[in-house]
């Protein structure tokens, strides 16, 4: 038998099982970071133990939508777990875009346990000089 050393995991593990497993219709929130990078926006999904498979990216309107689910491991009949932490079941957030980014222009990658999304700032949204005529020499103005 496995021993633990944290006396507050098990605390966690029993509060996790009085709220239940994640399900499709009820799925557990995943960890996340975004940050802006040049001229597109980086958001990474920590997801360790997912297959790609079984990970669904999609947008409606402004709407990011990332689903994921962590399967148990197939076992044969003689196996018998002693010990089991690591949260099954489906895994869920969603991201308001702003009217600024290129949804057509995601890109995902998902490497070792982590789901990276690049999405681009729209061409429409970045910084560009405006040339002004009038009656003297015409002035640049940054917007």
């Amino acid at each position: 038998m496995l021993m633990r050393t944290d006396p507050f995991r098990e605390l966690d593990r029993l509060a996790q099982q009085l709220v239940g497993p994640a399900t499709w219709s009820r799925p557990s929130a995943m960890a996340m970071d975004a940050y802006r990078e040049g001229d597109e926006y980086v958001v990474v999904f920590d997801l360790p133990g997912v297959s790609p498979d079984a990970i669904d990216v999609d947008v409606e309107r402004n709407m990011l939508t990332v689903r994921a689910e962590r399967r148990p491991v197939a076992k044969s009949d003689d196996v018998q777990m002693e010990l089991s932490e690591r949260p099954l079941g489906a895994f869920s957030r969603q991201l308001v875009l702003a009217d600024t980014l290129d949804t057509e222009r995601i890109e995902a990658h998902y490497d070792a346990g982590v789901l990276t999304l690049r999405i681009p700032i729209a061409e429409r949204a970045k910084r560009r000089k405006i040339a002004v005529g009038g009656e003297s020499s015409p002035k640049e103005i940054s917007s």
